[in-house]
């Protein structure tokens, strides 16, 4: 009986035995078969090796100027690529402390984390490795929820994972791994990381500025240091004790790095922000014209926001900065005065106009406004859209302080920012046509419009060395010879005039004979008027558009005195091709564009043609130089330090080198210009508001010599105070056997401002 009773304990035994093996095995088998699935994509698909090689990393396009600073960015996701040679130590060693301390020792999966995790249920801490990480944001990105799928990812990444430590080194996966990851506001990939919250380099970074970083990757959103600077900083110290734990960091250093505070240079890299942003959106409206010109191999279209293209501009950082710093310098003292004129009237900004005019300029600004273009496609009728425009509400307004925050009426607004101030201001090397600054407004945030390349405004006086030029071509005159400036007269019918014009100079006076030189230096209507009628309109009209001048002109002797509405960028480039010796070189902003390999795509071709012979450009550049020697222009040779309440009288520049350069100013001081030239830059600039009924009362302040000239001023000392940038304070080069004879007169400065005579009459 007892026998028996042994017996069926074994039988009992060996039953359990084979069904333990057999569920062992059946078990094993199955995720065996499980994994074997995986791995043939029948659970979902899986990378191919193709796919291995060139993950899809959606990257930025990067936007570098010539001195090779990135100054912008067009992308998706901000992720800018950098290798591992580029990663300083110190943030590698943080990295693998916290988030994989066996890395270099695994070949894709953690067999002790992985035993750890199982048996403590993952109570204490996961086993994904750096290299699971990184399958998991290259392949299928965040998580599921559900437990099975989770279960089906989580093997695909073990899969991907040691794939991809047969594909990759170790040093590759990092980079790889940090090039990927999310650290939120705006931030994708280190390099972007590092730029937005320390605005440095990767290599830049210190060793408390790295672990902040990594300490960001177990929750980007949780450690968010514009949020929770305190919960970071914390998180930040428990990744300097994972470096001390795992002998990358000495005790004493960690004590040490523990107690200082994090200090952020947050700058978000957004499209309306940073510097250059008004050349950047003319740049992307450019490239998305490029891509359906320039094709990948296969024929397909490059992606300006994922493709990860290098766009190397023309765009100096530096000169950028420093014109951007000019702009902003003069125009926010300029604006007080604007305002101080305007902050008695009831129409403000708007100075001279009936109501009804002032009712349609609103008008015209709601319906192009984005908020009228919302509530339309709501189906909204005009009536109510416009009842909207009244009602009161909060905003965010632009300051020359700062953003403020307030409450008033859409249409309030309109009219607050209407009485803004504008500038528009492009800098050109004239031998190459290489744009080296552009401002095209005071701020992309708030004002979108761009006043180099998109908006035309009337030139002034600014145009009168076109109508000078064509009369030394034409007519073999030079800056010595001599017209009378006395009244003047051209008939009805002559030129096509439609009624009889006799242009006068603002007080009424003439003084007799004077050079070409001093008629253009005291900017005299008469001499322009006379020499227009002598050469025709028509030349001068064919000339001012082999001068790049792409606007229509009318065929009328009173273009003569700036009645023609012309863009910055135009005006900057024919000016150009006076200092390039008659040779014009059309702006040139890309010197060559590279795909994310490096592989240079594109390399443009300058474009260029001869306008006028070198005497002739010479002794226009001579007639030039006499604006700034004692004409409109030479209060950039003195130097005043302001009397009481009057910014004004003061000009700090006293520039000793040779300028060329005019002042403009139009009708109603609208418009205020200068074009200032030394031998290797030549720089244009205009002041006005958005609509020429919003001005200044009087000349003072709203003629080109007080309004635009300035910011020359500003930006040149800026920029011959850095050596770096070789901004040329030599003599213009005069050619060989000169023809023409232009020395003949030593400036003295005439005591009226004749600037003033070309308001009356720029119609």
């Amino acid at each position: 009986m007892a026998t028996t009773k042994k017996n069926d304990q074994i039988k009992d035994i060996n039953y359990y035995k084979r069904k333990f093996w057999k569920i062992f095995f059946y078990s094993f088998g199955g995720i065996i078969l499980f994994f074997i699935m995986a791995s043939l994509g029948l659970l979902g698909s899986m990378p191919s090796f193709e796919d291995l090689e060139n993950p899809d990393s959606n990257l930025a396009t990067e936007v570098i100027s010539t001195d090779g600073v990135t100054i912008g960015k067009f992308y998706n996701e901000n992720r800018t690529p950098i290798k591992y040679a580029d990663l300083p130590k110190h943030l590698v060693d943080a990295l693998v402390a916290t988030e994989d301390e066996r890395f270099y020792e695994h070949s894709g999966i953690d067999g002790r984390g992985t035993m750890r995790a199982v048996l403590s249920l993952g109570t204490s801490g996961g086993a994904s490795t750096l290299t699971q990480q990184l399958a998991k944001l290259l392949f299928h990105g965040e998580g599921s929820k559900f437990f099975l799928f989770r279960i089906v990812q989580k093997a695909k990444e073990w899969i991907i994972a040691i794939r991809l430590e047969r594909q990759y080194t170790k040093n590759e996966i990092i980079a790889m791994y940090l090039n990927k990851a999310d650290f939120v506001n705006t931030a994708v990939g280190i390099r972007s990381a590092a730029k937005v919250y320390f605005g440095k380099e990767p290599r830049d970074l210190s060793i408390e500025e790295g672990a902040m970083l990594i300490g960001m990757l177990k929750n980007p959103s949780l450690f968010n240091p514009v949020r929770r600077l305190e919960k970071v900083r914390s998180r930040r110290n428990v990744v300097l004790g994972q470096m001390v734990k795992n002998g990358f960091l000495e005790e004493s250093a960690k004590e040490s790095l523990e107690n200082k505070p994090i200090v952020l240079h947050f700058q978000p890299e957004s499209h309306k922000e940073g510097i250059a942003t008004y050349f950047r959106e003319y740049l992307r409206e450019f490239m998305k014209n490029w891509v359906k010109d320039n094709k990948k191999s296969d024929g397909s279209e490059y992606d300006i926001y994922k493709d990860g293209l290098k766009i190397y501009t023309t765009i100096d950082s530096r000169m950028q900065l420093y014109a951007e710093e000019a702009v902003t310098d003069h125009l926010k003292n300029l604006q007080q005065e604007l305002d101080n004129q305007h902050k008695n009237s009831k129409n403000a900004p708007f100075v001279n106009i009936s109501t009804d005019e002032t009712n349609s300029l609103l008008r015209r600004a709601m319906k192009s406004s984005a908020r009228w273009s919302t509530l339309k496609a709501q189906d909204m009728s005009d009536e109510d859209i416009i009842k909207s425009f009244g009602i009161k509400t909060k905003m965010t307004v632009f300051t020359w302080k700062g953003d403020k925050d307030t409450i008033m009426t859409p249409t309030d607004s309109i009219r607050y920012y209407k009485g803004f101030l504008q500038s528009g201001l492009m800098a050109m090397e004239p031998q190459t046509g290489h744009v080296k600054a552009w401002v095209g407004g005071i701020n992309y945030k708030y004002f979108q419009y761009d006043h180099v390349g998109q908006g035309a405004r009337q030139v002034g006086s600014t145009f009168k060395p076109f109508v000078y030029a064509t009369a030394i071509e034409q007519l073999n005159m030079s800056p010595c010879d001599s017209i009378i400036d006395s009244p003047f007269m051209i008939h009805k019918g002559r030129h096509h005039v439609t009624e009889d014009w006799e242009p006068k100079n603002s007080d009424n006076k003439y003084r007799g004979m004077v050079t070409l030189k001093k008629a253009l230096a005291n900017s005299i209507n008469t001499i322009s008027a006379k020499l227009i009628d002598k050469v025709g309109p028509e030349a001068v009209v064919e000339l001012t558009h082999k001068l790049g001048v792409k606007s229509e002109i009318p065929v009328q002797p009173s273009i003569a005195l700036g009645a023609v509405e012309i863009t910055v960028q135009d005006m900057v480039a024919a000016y150009s091709t006076f200092a390039n010796e008659g040779v014009y070189m059309k702006p040139q902003f890309i010197t060559r564009i590279e795909d994310k390999n490096g592989v240079v795509i594109y390399e443009p071709i300058p474009e260029s043609h001869d306008v006028l012979n070198k005497d002739i450009a010479f002794a226009v550049i001579k007639l030039l130089e006499g604006v700034t020697e004692g004409g409109s222009g030479s209060r950039l040779r003195t130097e005043g330090g302001g009397d009481g309440d009057n910014r004004w009288t003061g000009y700090p520049y006293s520039f000793t080198n040779p300028i060329a350069g005019k002042t403009g100013t139009t009708q109603n001081q609208s418009d205020g210009w200068f074009m200032g030239m030394v031998p290797n830059l030549v720089t244009g600039v205009w002041v006005g508001c958005e609509d020429r009924s919003s001005r200044f009362k009087g000349i003072t302040y709203g003629q080109g010599a007080t309004a635009a000239l300035p910011i020359w001023g500003i930006f040149m000392k800026k920029c011959y105070g850095d050596t770096t940038l070789n901004v040329s304070k030599k003599d213009f080069e005069r050619p060989a056997n000169l023809s023409i004879k232009v020395d003949c007169w030593t400036p003295v400065k005439d005591t009226t401002d004749f600037e003033q005579s070309t308001d009356e009459f720029a119609l």
